[in-house]
């Protein structure tokens, strides 16, 4: 008898394992977008939630991560945060990243090859929402990065509020003034003594005045110990002196993908909520 009760409970157990398990699992595709303004193929990962497939009217809003200096398209997904496609299901949204080399995702004053801010805030979103059932409006599209892509981030969403509606930065290099001679910068904008008005005008801080309080939902990020946590502060000063409402977080940690992992969970939600609240 008990040999008996043990198979049943075995079976039972199994089947309550079936019932529970998702049918479909999250999709992860590695596509190439091709730059008119570049002219060339840049390559993209594409996070489709589990219930794309699952429901085949259904649209979805979009939040797309940007990478740092030295990183790649595959940068969020495969080291930084290994579990991200299981957020893109568990938060019910599209995940894409794009590959901007070291460009910092602004169109380059001096390379003309090297237009990142035209293929994020318009060719890649064409891409996504020609191919793909997102809902194409700056009420479903989000946008954050870490370090360079913090950057980007506020860089393309500050410009371009009619395309995107919250956006955020994790340990985001929000003004590029103090690093003249860091991470490639020059060669988008020149040496800084030479081209100090173009250094100036291509900074993040220096867009605030581009939006008004409300225009776009903001979430900011940064570490105690982060070599960028002063110049965070002073970009959430400055917001705070031209009434713009944001998140502001500050917690210990410095400019590690530990970080970013845990600070990526508070920015998804964040722009969960907002989109939510935009049905």
């Amino acid at each position: 008898m008990k040999k008996i009760r043990v198979i049943q409970l075995l079976f039972l157990s199994l089947f309550l394992i079936g019932t529970y398990l998702p049918t479909q699992a999250q999709k992860i595709d590695t596509i190439s977008v091709y730059s008119t303004s570049m002219k060339k193929q840049i390559k993209n990962i594409i996070i489709l939630p589990a219930s794309y497939t699952q429901n085949t009217q259904k649209k979805y809003p979009v939040a797309y991560l940007l990478h740092g200096y030295g990183g790649c398209y595959d940068t969020w997904a495969t080291y930084t945060k290994p579990d991200l496609a299981q957020m893109a299901s568990n938060f019910d949204m599209i995940i894409v990243c794009p590959d901007g080399l070291n460009s910092w995702y602004w169109d380059s004053p001096k390379v003309s090859t090297s237009r990142y801010e035209t293929f994020i805030s318009k060719e890649l979103i064409e891409y996504i929402d020609q191919y793909y059932r997102t809902i194409p409006s700056r009420n479903a599209r989000a946008i954050t990065g870490l370090s360079m892509g913090g950057h980007g981030a506020m860089w393309n969403a500050l410009r371009h509020p009619d395309v995107f509606g919250a956006a955020g930065s994790t340990s985001g290099g929000v003004d590029i003034r103090p690093f003249p001679n860091n991470w490639d910068i020059k060669v988008s904008l020149g040496e800084e003594f030479d081209n100090r008005e173009i250094w100036e005008n291509y900074t993040v801080i220096n867009q605030v005045d581009k939006i008004k309080n409300g225009e776009l939902a903001l979430i900011i990020d940064c570490g105690y110990d982060d070599f960028f946590f002063e110049i965070n502060n002073d970009f959430h000063k400055k917001l705070l002196k031209y009434k713009i409402g944001h998140d502001f977080i500050v917690r210990p940690g410095g400019h590690t993908q530990e970080y970013w992992k845990n600070s990526i969970l508070y920015q998804i939600l964040f722009f969960k909520n907002y989109f939510d609240s935009k049905q």
